[in-house]
């Protein structure tokens, strides 16, 4: 769960939002380290150039430099996502339950608020070089064990080794890019690196249309593999490490031929003073936690969901297995489209809010806007297509008001403080609603045979948003009076 977005110069953030997924760890760095460029000496060893002397990198090796940081990045996405798809053949062919399945992000969660707390402190001791090719390494070692063996303990440990690198690699990229790029330049990098990143979670929830002979390798109708899909996410791995130990090879060589910025601070989690920020960071931090945790763990389960819906108007059980296969790739294409459309339109939001202002109203209008759609899923006959593109309206407004307001109600010396509590009490909810609405399938026993057994599900995720639009309520009518911090001006 994983957006990096750059905002314009009003707003003065850098921020990734997350895989979940992802994403989300620790990764906001203050822009005011990120666009200040280094005039220390960053290795002082005999035989070097003093940094005075030497020229910056020219443009093509940062925008190399760019690419293969971004492609390991993408890497890491891919194997988040890969099990998206995989829910059936997981619960048919391996004996989960919905519940099961829910632990696997879930553990991931677990291991992401670890990271919360010591990912920077490592960041900071080791260097972005070392540590992003160590958490990249990470990232391959949870592919590998998730793929070993088609066992619901071992995949979740393997999850859970993943969640302990991901989230740390993002971070470390996050830092990285700073010492590269800056200025207006940072944030069309960091626009460049969410694009590449994100169209790994495209590809993978499309992964059963372009990589269909990995899923069903003796056809439609013969047995599907559990595995092939998950080493397609162990080459993932593999081709992270290749392009961290590439740009290990860039950043080395031009640490003795030119004269690189300061790496980006990273935030840590500080306990002291956590419950003297003022009433409206607490409003956006339940916004934060009851928004993010009705689009991943929505994610989590949607391809199976969605394939299923899609099934039930065309035979149930009784459709054929091309059939079946069909609903899988269409459910793959419509899960995708959340991920590309905040891609492209988080952005724009973001310049549209710097211009106009008004950031609770718009908060308001994309919490009303995501409370219908997960009903109107579970109940109206209307084409998927719509609600699922309500959702990617949603989900490319909120976080692009969302994470740059917390600048205008938080000091800035607090702010690391205050971004990674979000971010903690954000991976909260995605650990208890990937539990939750594992449970609530099982429960109704939602599946093929019983698609309205998704229902409670889809009422769990309704709720948030009931919850998500009355606190955005309640922040308007705060940011309309006299302790208003200035959400509402351009």
């Amino acid at each position: 769960m994983r957006n990096q977005v750059s905002w314009p110069s009003s707003t003065n953030l850098l921020v990734d939002f997350s895989h979940p997924g992802r994403g989300i760890m620790g990764t906001i760095a203050h822009s005011a380290n990120l666009l200040r460029s280094s005039s220390k000496t960053i290795f002082k060893k005999k035989g070097l150039m003093p940094d005075t002397q030497r020229p910056e990198p020219t443009r093509i090796y940062r925008w190399a430099v760019l690419i293969f940081i971004s492609l390991a990045q993408a890497g890491n996405y891919y194997i988040y996502d890969s099990i998206n798809a995989l829910e059936r053949i997981f619960i048919d062919h391996l004996g989960f339950s919905a519940t099961q399945f829910g632990w696997l992000n879930a553990s991931y969660s677990v291991a992401a608020v670890a990271t919360l707390l010591v990912g920077g402190i490592i960041i900071d001791r080791i260097g972005t070089k070392k540590s992003i090719l160590a958490f990249a390494v990470v990232c391959l070692i949870g592919a590998f064990i998730t793929a070993s063996r088609g066992s619901a303990p071992v995949m979740i440990a393997g999850r859970t080794v993943l969640g302990l690198g991901a989230e740390s690699m993002i971070v470390a990229v996050t830092t990285a890019l700073a010492k590269w790029f800056k200025g207006k330049e940072l944030s069309f990098a960091f626009g460049i690196n969410l694009t590449i990143a994100r169209l790994a979670s495209v590809a993978a929830d499309n992964s059963p249309t372009w990589a269909n002979r990995a899923f069903y390798p003796n056809g439609p109708g013969g047995q599907p593999s559990w595995q092939n899909p998950l080493l397609i996410a162990v080459a993932a791995g593999v081709f992270a490490v290749v392009c961290s130990i590439i740009y290990w090879l860039l950043e080395s060589r031009a640490e003795s031929q030119f004269a690189l910025g300061e790496a980006g601070t990273t935030d840590k989690l500080e306990l002291k003073g956590i419950f003297r920020f003022d009433t409206s960071y607490w409003l956006v931090v339940g916004l934060c936690f009851t928004f993010y945790s009705a689009i991943f763990p929505f994610r989590t389960f949607a391809i199976e969901f969605l394939a299923n819906k899609i099934l039930a108007a065309h035979g149930g059980v009784n459709a054929t297995d091309a059939l079946r296969v069909a609903s899988l790739e269409q459910a793959g294409l419509l899960n995708s489209l959340l991920p590309f459309s905040a891609m492209i339109a988080t952005p724009l939001f973001g310049l549209l809010v710097d211009k106009v202002g008004k950031r609770a109203l718009f908060m308001m209008f994309g919490s009303l806007l995501l409370m219908p759609v997960y009903l109107m899923m579970a109940y109206s006959p209307t084409s998927l297509y719509i609600p699922v593109s309500m959702m990617g309206i949603a989900f490319s407004l909120i976080p692009a008001v969302m994470w740059p307001a917390v600048a205008y109600i938080v000091q800035q010396s607090r702010l690391g403080t205050a971004y990674a509590l979000m971010t903690l009490i954000q991976q909260i909810g995605f650990f208890l609603l990937n539990l939750l609405i594992g449970k609530a399938n099982d429960y109704s026993h939602a599946g093929l045979g019983n698609p309205d057994g998704y229902a409670l599900g889809m009422w769990i995720f309704s709720v948030l948003g009931f919850i998500g639009l009355a606190l955005s309520l309640l922040l308007r009518i705060r940011e309309t009076g006299p302790k208003a911090h200035g959400l509402e001006k351009p």
